[in-house]
Parts: structure tokens; sequence; C-alpha cells
């Protein structure tokens, strides 16, 4: 089974600085990581093909990405960053689509786990820019806490002909073991047919030296009951995983995961496969589009 990894980063300090590795904690990824080190440890765990996803809310650095994108054998899409409240939107997203690489543009994302307001997204200026996103044809992905899952629901129902991806599972409290009220609200996230889910950066949202399997099966169950396979991305979110685990450690653990949950050989090429190619788009080991989005 090749696999898609549908969530990882790339940084390089020397070009743009990223404050938020300053934190003593951060001292292990604080460091560049490359393509070349990417496609090293993904191969490791049979990934073919990848996306690549904004670490900076800088337009530059999604022009940056696509073109490191369209010379990868690996990376076949790219999940950048624009500016959701920009009056000249889509201005910006044309330019993007028509620089080199532009052709691997697949979705867009914002920070918003770090927005003060935990209602950013109902705002009238940002629900404007997604309708622009999906004029373009992209995806958005969802990068939230807990606590803004209930504005990202109303998000995700007044916006239909907008595909969403949740990012990481909006990061339960896997180390304190709560699951309420993350997993009802992921349910309610779930009834809308137009979001899915990455199975990713669960680890680092554990006890980084103590997690195993066991401790994340609740919240993998909670996410596999409510979306299904097919509606479920795999995610490595590397170099970030590395604060609690090697790429293969979580690769292995999600892959135990979904066994565990009984999911059969099927279901778990679409979490591992399936899902991202058909959601991002993306294009086949031999270049050519899984689907004819971008004509």
């Amino acid at each position: 089974m090749t696999r898609i990894d549908a969530h990882h980063h790339i940084w390089d300090l020397a070009r743009r600085e990223q404050p938020w590795l300053d934190a003593a904690e951060m001292a292990p990824i604080r460091r560049n990581f490359t393509l070349t080190d990417y496609a090293r440890v993904s191969a490791q765990a049979e990934v073919t093909r990848s996306v690549l996803v904004q670490v900076s809310a800088d337009a530059q650095e999604t022009r940056e990405f696509l073109a490191l994108a369209a010379a990868s054998e690996v990376v076949a899409g790219v999940v950048g960053w624009a500016d959701l409240t920009a009056s000249d939107l889509p201005d910006e997203l044309d330019a993007l689509a028509s620089s080199p690489g532009g052709g691997l543009l697949r979705g867009v994302r914002h920070l918003v786990q770090g927005e003060p307001d935990p209602r950013w997204l109902s705002r009238d200026d940002v629900r404007r820019g997604l309708r622009n996103v999906a004029a373009a044809g992209l995806t958005y992905d969802l990068l939230t806490l807990p606590h803004q899952l209930p504005a990202a629901i109303e998000t995700v129902r007044a916006l239909p002909e907008l595909s969403f991806v949740l990012d990481h599972l909006s990061k339960p409290p896997i180390a304190t073991g709560e699951l309420e009220p993350w997993a009802g609200w992921i349910r309610e996230l779930a009834d809308l047919p137009n979001v899915t889910c990455k199975l990713s950066g669960m680890i680092t949202e554990a006890e980084w030296d103590g997690w195993n399997v066991s401790g994340l099966s609740p919240y993998a169950d909670v996410v596999l009951d409510a979306f299904g396979s097919e509606r479920i991305m795999f995610g490595s979110d590397w170099p970030v995983c590395l604060l609690a685990g090697a790429y293969t450690d979580w690769a292995d653990a999600a892959e135990t995961l979904l066994i565990t949950a009984g999911l059969s050989a099927t279901e778990r090429d679409a979490v591992f496969h399936g899902t991202a190619a058909r959601v991002y788009q993306l294009r086949t080991e031999s270049g050519a589009e899984d689907s004819l989005r971008h004509q």
C-alpha cells in the first residue's frame, strides 16, 4: 500500500524566523528541516506523496513552497497561506495560482488557534474570504483548538460550497484524558458533509515522553466513528511530531489505531491514501492529477 502524508512542514530559520520555536520545550526542533530531510524519513514509512502545509502567515512562504513542490518528486500539493480578510484576496489567490508551481496549490490555512477571538471564523470578513477560497476551487484547512469548534461548526454549515479539512482532530486534551466537550463538538462537526479530518498531531497533544496507543485510542475512536474512513486522512505533522516521537513511531501508531478499531484493509487504505488523494485532488507519482480540478 502506497501512502500519502496529508500534513507536513519544512522551514529554514535563516530565511524566515519562527518565533514559536523560541520556547524552551521547542529546542529539539529549533533547526532547519528540508524536503530532502522529509523525503528520507517519510520513505521509511512507505510514503510516496505528501501535502506540504504552511507554517507562517506569509504569502511569500507559500510561493516558495509552491516552487519547491514543483521540483519535488514527493510533494503533490501545497496548503498555503493568504489573508482571508483582505479585500484583494481573489487577486492574491490568482497570483499564487499563476506563480511557479502554482498548479500545486490545493488549499489555504490560517493559524486560527492563535486568534484570541474564539469566534474569529464567524466574522463577516473571514466568511467573505472563505467564499473566495471556495470560488478559487481550493480547500480550507481548519487549525482550531477545542473551544473554537462551535464557531467552526457554524462556519462549515454556513459554507456548504467549501471543502473543509480539520487539522489534528482540533487538538483534543489527550494529555489529561478528557473527552468532553471536544467529542460532542467533533460529532456535530462530522454531521456536516463538507468537512474531513486529519488523523494527525495526536502524539504532541499527549504526554511527549509517556504516550502510548491505548491513551490515543479513545480520541481516534471518536473521529473514526464520527467521520468514517472515507473522510479521514493520515498526516505526520513532521517535524513537529519529533517532539514526541520519530516519524515512523507515529506512522506505526496510526496504523495500530486503525487495526485496533477494526478497520479493514480497504478502509485503512482510504485513511492512508484515498481520502487525501480525493479531497486535495493530488497528482499521481507520474505527475498526472487524480482529478481535473485545475484545467
